[in-house]
């Protein structure tokens, strides 16, 4: 997978009530959970308009609609590269979105791997190495939250450089498991017949690499260079097709 910064991606297609349920569990990552808990059945009965989904579970489809449409992210760069207003857009657009995209990747492979376990195909491992990549993430996360942040939104210190560096040293390996992910299940493209689960999997999957590579870009080449002496030589984030450079 080639991920996209986000400058480049193009915008989302409008949800409609005509659009079928499991139609919009592949293409829009995060519906999965909520049609779960809405008990719509994305996946064997995945052919049903949202709306006559909805009807049978005597849901307001509009409601329904709403709440998917607020799924939908972004594709602009923010416009200001003031810290304390960057800070505030990578908190909300990404250390929000990874907290709820990952639990819901995470328990839809090990659902994958056990229902399809007999298929050669399957991604074997997947739901381990997403839990691993969310472990490390979160703890990446609040360090960035209760240490580095709040020092840079204060206007930093001549000490900034040292946990700037170590966030760099941590994107390198999280670009690392991205590289993992990708090989694992093909650059995130499902088998040929693979169910509306495996397929939502896989959607969600590219969309949290996209948002992986769109967060360590704005913090490696916009965000810490406003802190350093000189903009770091490295600080990349593996070879998952990203622009850190």
């Amino acid at each position: 997978m080639n991920a996209r910064l986000e400058a480049s991606a193009p915008a989302t297609a409008a949800l409609s009530a005509d659009q079928q349920i499991g139609q919009i569990a592949v293409q829009l990552p995060g519906a999965t959970a909520v049609f779960r808990r809405l008990k719509l059945d994305f996946c064997c009965g995945g052919q049903v308009p949202l709306a006559a989904a909805a009807a049978e579970k005597g849901l307001d489809v509009n409601a329904v609609l709403a709440e998917l449409t607020a799924l939908q992210r972004p594709s602009d760069l923010p416009a200001v590269s003031e810290p304390g207003d960057l800070v505030d857009h990578i908190l909300a657009r990404y250390h929000d979105v990874h907290r709820a995209q990952l639990p819901e990747l995470i328990r839809m492979a090990h659902r994958v791997e056990a229902v399809h376990r007999a298929n050669p195909d399957v991604p074997a491992g997947l739901g381990d190495l997403l839990e691993e990549i969310q472990e490390e993430l979160l703890s990446h996360m609040h360090k960035e939250e209760a240490i580095l942040f709040p020092m840079l939104k204060s206007g930093g210190n001549p000490f900034v450089g040292q946990p700037i560096g170590m966030m760099r040293a941590e994107h390198v390996d999280h670009g690392a498991a991205l590289d993992k992910l990708n090989a694992l299940t093909n650059d995130a493209t499902p088998p040929a017949g693979a169910c509306n689960t495996w397929r939502a999997l896989y959607a969600g999957i590219a969309q949290f690499g996209d948002d992986l590579v769109n967060h360590i870009h704005l913090e490696n080449n916009v965000l810490f260079p406003q802190f350093e002496a000189a903009p770091a030589a490295a600080g990349g984030c593996g070879s998952s097709g990203c622009a850190c450079s």
